[in-house]
């Protein structure tokens, strides 16, 4: 698809779309996900929600007959229609403000910050950067800029792109082996639909790839997770992360991270067992 037949006016009608939600910072689900990573102990209510666990909340809830071939809900509700088969959590920036405490209400702000159009070397891309404001009691707790990406099937005798090397200097490594119970679990936490993460018929014979892919969001959870379990003292300032390539449950991955000479700050990656990069963060230190 080319970027004639993607109408960006349109789609660019979408931003500052908002949407408002508010949820319950369920102990239940915080207790899951500590047991879903392997955590090494079980939040409490009244304990602050770690870092990046907000997204197991405020999810997208939609009818069995509003849902998309791919499992998401079908496009043209709150993120514009884009008409490009393959989409991704490609990264975020992600500001913490105050402690988000597991027992609270707390409520959700939404807004569609950007839409862009791009020519990539295998096709069309579109780019939507969503801005998300959390908090409860009258304060903003966490700041977030979640930016997606949209993209078309390969085209046959399409040249893959070449992998990028991880950094080979970790300070902290953790071995992760993605089964689809993890996948699974991770969804259902999520109420993600999306079938690329479950559903190996769907994955490998409609969108193309070797399994199912591990979420995007679960990864960078996984590499926050890393830090507070090297550094449980640390406080997290800020923490901006990127995919690079994806993750599959064909085979293990490492969790690699070092800590900056002057202790405020962390680099964090996961890569494959060959040594190629998948996502990379940086961690910002109170």
């Amino acid at each position: 698809m080319a970027n004639s037949e993607l109408d960006l006016a349109m789609l660019r009608q979408w931003v500052d779309k908002s949407e408002h939600r508010e949820d319950f910072i369920n102990p239940a689900f915080a207790a899951a996900l500590a047991a879903t990573i392997d955590g090494p102990r079980q939040p409490q209510a009244g304990d602050a929600l770690p870092p990046l666990w907000h997204w197991i909340y405020f999810w997208t809830v939609c009818k069995e007959s509003e849902i998309g071939a791919d499992g998401h809900p079908r496009r043209g509700g709150f993120l514009p229609p884009i008409p490009l088969p393959r989409r991704m959590w490609a990264g975020g920036r992600l500001r913490f403000e105050a402690p988000l405490p597991i027992g609270a209400v707390a409520q959700k702000t939404s807004r569609i910050a950007s839409v862009d159009v791009k020519q990539g070397r295998t096709g069309a891309l579109a780019f939507v950067t969503v801005k998300h404001e959390i908090g409860h009691g009258g304060r903003v707790c966490l700041h977030e800029e979640h930016d997606i990406v949209y993209r078309d099937l390969p085209q046959p005798g399409t040249a893959a792109v070449a992998p990028k090397a991880a950094p080979t200097d970790a300070q902290w490594k953790r071995r992760v082996d993605p089964d689809p119970v993890l996948l699974f679990r991770y969804s259902a936490l999520t109420f993600n639909g999306h079938r690329i993460h479950y559903d190996r018929s769907y994955v490998t014979g409609v969108e193309g790839y070797p399994g199912l892919i591990v979420h995007g969001p679960l990864i960078a959870t996984l590499l926050a997770d890393l830090l507070a379990r090297e550094m449980p003292q640390a406080v997290l300032r800020e923490f901006n992360f990127r995919a690079v390539g994806s993750l599959f449950d064909t085979e293990g991955f490492d969790l690699c991270g070092k800590l900056a000479a002057d202790g405020k700050s962390a680099s964090l990656w996961a890569q494959n067992l060959r040594g190629e990069l998948a996502m990379q963060a940086e961690a910002i230190l109170a």
